[in-house]
C-alpha cells in the first residue's frame, strides 16, 4: 500500500519523547509496568506512582524493564484504492531509565520481525530506538554524552521521508544516527575553561535509491556520513577582574558526507563580552573569524559523458577528479544579544548579527515553572547535511524523556526538542537550514498533555559543474505539529489519543506538495502480572498536488509481557 509521501509525525503523546500511542505504531506499547505490575499512565513518562518512568511530572529511579510482545495488525486502504493487508508481529525490546549518582539518562530500544498473512508485501523485521545518556566521569569536571536513534522510514519520490513504524511496503529503509564524546569543565584560578568534543555518524539504508521517471528532476537520496565537532573556551565572569564578561574560543566542525564525497569543513575563533544591566539581564556581543568551506566530487561519467548510477541507485563518485567548491566563506563575524534569567526556571536569549555573508538570527526561550510542565522554543541558523542536522537534533533530546517507540519528540521535566525537521528531507546535497522548534509538555495527577510543532526551511548547496548543481539554490519547507493526551483509568487501564498534521514544500513544482494527518486511540489494560493487553484504532491520510488523495484505516489489538 502506498504511504503518504511528506512528512508523517506520527503522534507525540502527552509529554512523550519519541513515544506514541497510535494506531499507526500501535505496535510499540506506550507504557511501561509498574513495580507493582499495573500499566503506567501511557507515554508520558508518567509514573504509577511507583517511580516507573521518567518525564513531566513524575519520580525517577533507576529502572529496567525487558519485554516480548505480540501483536495483530491490520491495515485498510479507503481511497483511493480497497487494499487490505493484514500481519503478525514478534517484538523484543527494552525500555530503562538511568537514574545513578554519576549517569542520567533513557535507553527504548526494540527488534520487530513481521509476518504477513494477506497483501502483496513480504515479511520484514526492524529495528527502532532511542538512547540518552549522560555520565560523569570525575564529577563537575569530565563526562561523557551520548546517544542514539534508530527509526524505520519511508523514502518518497521528493525526497521527503515519514516516520513510518507501521509499514510493511518493501520500499521502507532504515534511519541510525548515533553519536558520543567528552566534556571538561574547570578552571584556573579566576579563569573557567571549557571544552568538548564529538563524534557522530548517520546512515540511511535503502536498497533502491529513487530512480525518476522521465522529465522528473534526479534526487539523490543520502547514504551514509560522519560528523565531528570541538569547541574550547576560556573566560572570566563580570565583575571578577574587569566589568564585563570576556571568554575567548575556538571551534572546528566538520561533516563527511559519502554522497559524492562532500564536505562541510568550518573554523571559527572569537571573543564575546557581557555586559550585566540588572540582576536578571546580560547584554551581549561577540565578534570574531570564520572560515566554511562546502565542496564536493563529481560524479563518474560514461562514454557518452552521463552520470553513472551505482546498483543502490546513487550517483557513483570520480575519485580521480580535484575536489569542486561549492561555498566558500572567509571572514568576520558578529552578533550581539540579550540573556534574560529571572529564575533557574525560566531564561531567555536572542541575537542577531552576521554570518555565512548576510544577516543571521538565532536564540531560544525556556520556561519550566514547576515540575509538572515544561516549555521550550528554539529558532537555529547553520549549514549542515543531513547528518549533521539529525545528530545536533538528538543531542538537544533530553536525558529524562519518557521510553517508547520513536516518532519525533521527546520531552522530559524541563526541556524538550523535536528531530522531525532534520528526518524531512533525505536528500545528499549539503544545505543551509534556518527554522523554529517548539515543545511543550504538562502534568496534572494521572493526566498528561503533549504538544510538538516546528519550520524548517532549507536552501540546498551544491558545487557547479556537478550533477548536483541542479539542485544548488533550490528551497524546501517543512512545517509541523502533532499533540496528544493520555491518562490512567483506575488501577489496571490507562488510554492515548493523539492527532497530528504535517506539510512539506519541495520547492520544485515536478515534485510537489503533500500534506499529511492522522488522528489515533489506544486502550491498554493490565489482565494479570506482568501481561498487558492494548487495542487502537486509527486513520491517516495524506492530500497531494500531484496523485491522487489516500485515507487510510488501521488497527491492532496486542499483548506484552515484561520480564
Amino acid at each position: 500500500m502506498k504511504r503518504a509521501r511528506s512528512l508523517i509525525l506520527g503522534g507525540l503523546l502527552a509529554g512523550s519523547c519519541l513515544a506514541g500511542a497510535t494506531a499507526a505504531e500501535a505496535q510499540v506499547l506506550p507504557y511501561q509496568v509498574g513495580s507493582d505490575d499495573r500499566p503506567a499512565a501511557p507515554s508520558g513518562g508518567g509514573s504509577d506512582g511507583h517511580g516507573s518512568a521518567r518525564g513531566v511530572g513524575s519520580g525517577v529511579r533507576t529502572t529496567i524493564r525487558p519485554y516480548l510482545e505480540v501483536t495483530q495488525n491490520l491495515l485498510a486502504q479507503i481511497t483511493p484504492g480497497n487494499d487490505v493487508v493484514t500481519y503478525t508481529a514478534l517484538a523484543a525490546g527494552v525500555d530503562a531509565t538511568l537514574a545513578g549518582r554519576r549517569t542520567q539518562g533513557q535507553i527504548s530500544v526494540r527488534y520487530e520481525r513481521r509476518f504477513v498473512e494477506k497483501g502483496q508485501v513480504g515479511d520484514s523485521d526492524t529495528i527502532s530506538g532511542l538512547a540518552r545518556v549522560s555520565h560523569q566521569l570525575i564529577p563537575r569536571t569530565l563526562s561523557i554524552d551520548a546517544g542514539a536513534l534508530a527509526a524505520r522510514t519511508r523514502v518518497e519520490a521528493n525526497g521527503s521521508a515519514s516516520l513510518n513504524p507501521l509499514s510493511v511496503n518493501d520500499a521502507i529503509s532504515q534511519v541510525y544516527s548515533v553519536y558520543a564524546g567528552p566534556n571538561l569543565t574547570t578552571h584556573a584560578g579566576d579563569v573557567a575553561i571549557n571544552a568538548n568534543y564529538l563524534a557522530g555518524y548517520t546512515k540511511l539504508t535503502q536498497k533502491n535509491a529513487y530512480q525518476p521517471a522521465a522529465g522528473q528532476p534526479r534526487i539523490d537520496l543520502f547514504n551514509h556520513s560522519l560528523m565531528q565537532s570541538a569547541q574550547v573556551s576560556a573566560g572570566t565572569k563580570a565583575g571578577t577582574v574587569l566589568p564585563v564578561g570576556l571568554v575567548a574560543s575556538a571551534g572546528w566542525d566538520r561533516e563527511d558526507i559519502s554522497n559524492l564525497d562532500q564536505r562541510i569543513d568550518d573554523k571559527r575563533a572569537g571573543v564575546q563580552a557581557t555586559l550585566p544591566v540588572s540582576r536578571t539581564v546580560q547584554l551581549v556581543g561577540d565578534v570574531g573569524w570564520e572560515h566554511i568551506r562546502v565542496s564536493s566530487r563529481d560524479a563518474l561519467r560514461d562514454a557518452n559523458g552521463n552520470p553513472v548510477i551505482g546498483s543502490d541507485g546513487r550517483y557513483v563518485t570520480d575519485k580521480s577528479q580535484p575536489r569542486r567548491i561549492a561555498y566558500d566563506s572567509d571572514g568576520l563575524t558578529w552578533d550581539v544579544g540579550v540573556m534574560w534569567r529571572p529564575s533557574r526556571r525560566t531564561s531567555l536569549s536572542a541575537f542577531i548579527g552576521r554570518r555565512y555573508d548576510s544577516t543571521t538570527y538565532f536564540g531560544s526561550f525556556s520556561y519550566a515553572p514547576n515540575t509538572r510542565s515544561s516549555l521550550n522554543i528554539s529558532v537555529f541558523d547553520g549549514i549542515s547535511g543531513f547528518g549533521s542536522s539529525l545528530s545536533n537534533a538528538l543531542r538537544q533530546v533530553p536525558t529524562d524523556f519518557a521510553t517508547g517507540g520513536a516518532t519525533g519528540c521527546g520531552i522530559g521535566a524541563a526541556g524538550g526538542s523535536c528531530v522531525n525537521g532534520a528526518l524531512s528531507s533525505v536528500s545528499s546535497s549539503v544545505f543551509r537550514q534556518r527554522g523554529v522548534s517548539a515543545t511543550y509538555g504538562f502534568a496534572m495527577g494521572r493526566l498528561r498533555l503533549g504538544v510538538g510543532a516546528g519550520y524548517v526551511r532549507r536552501r540546498f548547496i551544491a558545487a557547479p559543474g556537478t550533477v548536483l548543481a541542479q539542485a544548488n539554490g533550490t528551497v524546501d519547507q517543512n512545517w509541523y505539529v502533532t499533540g496528544g493526551v493520555s491518562g490512567q483509568l483506575g488501577r489496571d487501564a490507562s488510554f492515548s489519543v493523539a492527532v497530528y498534521d504535517a506539510w512539506y514544500d519541495s520547492g520544485n513544482a515536478l515534485l510537489g506538495t503533500t500534506n499529511s494527518y492522522g488522528i489515533y486511540a489506544s486502550y491498554y489494560r493490565r489482565l494479570a502480572d506482568r501481561l498487558t493487553a492494548t487495542a487502537s484504532v486509527g486513520l491517516d491520510g495524506v492530500s497531494r498536488d500531484l496523485a491522487a488523495d489516500q485515507l487510510e484505516a488501521t488497527g491492532l489489538i496486542g499483548l506484552r509481557y515484561t520480564l
